[in-house]
């Protein structure tokens, strides 16, 4: 592919992804993927500067943008050499006079008073800065120095005593040690969510909202012998679980939810669970390192729901952790109403239960949890709360 061509593609990806995050569609690593796999004849050189041009003009936008050769021309703002490979053979159409590019920003302005006041301009540059993988060890089966001696480029994570960093985009998916379920990749963040959990042999532990299970398998490998029930109301993310577990060597259960009826489904865990770990879905605004175009997908109506979900599956996790247990609540998330407003509003209609300190290295206090930061604490965004209910 010619460089006019290549960015020709990065236009047309950019158009579907647009669409996408707009009408709640695949994200735009799986559109990246899909319009390569229609167009065999583009060679690894070639889908690399495509992808870097597509994703870098996805960064560069806090909003939405009208459209991809938007985007693009935004883009050629910084890098004035695609300006004249307009009207190139193969290329995107030529310019003309008049035509808007994509403004560039960070966040989008409608979400800037949502922020943690922790999240000021200072740190918003490194919430789109590339994440580097973060994997984690699974400690049931081994040790962080003897999967460090697997990879020599690796770093353990100064945070979680069971990870390790490797370079942006390193595969590892083929590597033996990942066949064995020696490792799985998960952000240091999410790490630190399992160890706020402090999860301990032989205690009865549920995960309400466990997805595909990374946190679960974590707290498996820490717990081995603690009875664990994974569940969630997606049938496809839930099913990702057992062939995982199975690789990890880990014991666990699932059970698939039908919202209302989640208490009901959940009778025979009522109030005698030692730990319910809710981590609710949310925003997703810690995790736009990875996922740049979630600022294009959220919107004020959509942010007001997932708060409502949380709030719901708060009241969930309540009734079924017994006196003297503990409810941890996490969100990927940097704003207030997610985070600290929300864990407010728990505590302050439930005067019996109390604030935990967080048993981790990270983050900083933020109302009655902590919140880690890509620039604080070189990790996704998280909010994480402890909670006790007194005896």
């Amino acid at each position: 592919m010619t460089p006019a061509a290549r960015l020709q593609a990065a236009i047309e990806i950019l158009d579907e992804v647009i669409v996408s995050a707009r009408d709640d569609g695949p994200p735009a690593d799986s559109i990246v993927t899909h319009y390569f796999k229609l167009r065999r004849y583009a060679g690894s050189k070639d889908r690399r500067a495509v992808r870097e041009l597509a994703f870098s003009a996805i960064r560069r936008s806090a909003e939405r943008p009208a459209s991809g050769r938007a985007a693009v021309l935004g883009l050629a703002e910084e890098e004035p050499a695609l300006l004249g490979l307009f009207g190139e053979a193969r290329g995107p159409e030529p310019l003309e006079e008049g035509e808007k590019a994509s403004p560039a920003g960070f966040v989008p302005e409608w979400l800037i008073a949502e922020l943690s006041p922790l999240v000021g301009r200072a740190e918003w540059p490194a919430l789109l800065k590339r994440a580097p993988l973060d994997l984690r060890v699974n400690v049931a089966r081994t040790s962080r120095e003897e999967i460090l001696s697997h990879f020599p480029d690796a770093v353990p994570t100064p945070l979680s005593p069971w990870g390790i960093r490797l370079t942006p985009d390193r595969r590892v998916d083929d590597h033996s040690a990942f066949d064995a379920g020696l490792i799985e990749v998960q952000d240091e963040g999410s790490q630190l969510v399992v160890l706020a959990c402090a999860p301990r042999n032989a205690e009865h532990i549920l995960d309400l909202c466990a997805g595909a299970g990374g946190k679960a398998l974590a707290l498996s490998a820490v717990a081995p012998e603690a009875i664990i029930l994974a569940t969630d109301s997606n049938r496809a993310r839930l099913s990702r679980l057992a062939p995982r577990a199975e690789r990890a060597g880990a014991a666990l259960e699932t059970r698939l939810l039908s919202p209302p009826r989640e208490v009901e489904e959940l009778a025979d865990w009522r109030e005698s669970a030692d730990l319910v770990l809710v981590d609710a879905p949310c925003s997703g605004s810690g995790t736009w390192r990875r996922n740049p175009e979630g600022r294009w997908r959220l919107t004020p109506e959509r942010l007001d729901r997932l708060i409502a979900l949380q709030r719901h599956l708060l009241d969930i996790g309540a009734e079924l952790v017994r006196p003297g247990g503990r409810l941890v609540y996490a969100v990927c998330s940097l704003l207030s109403r997610e985070g600290a407003g929300q864990i407010g509003s728990f505590l302050d209609g439930r005067s019996s239960w109390i604030s935990e300190a967080a048993p981790i290295a990270g983050g900083r206090p933020d109302g009655a949890g902590r919140l880690l930061t890509p620039a604080h604490d070189r990790t996704d965004g998280f909010f994480v709360a402890r909670l006790g209910r007194p005896c």
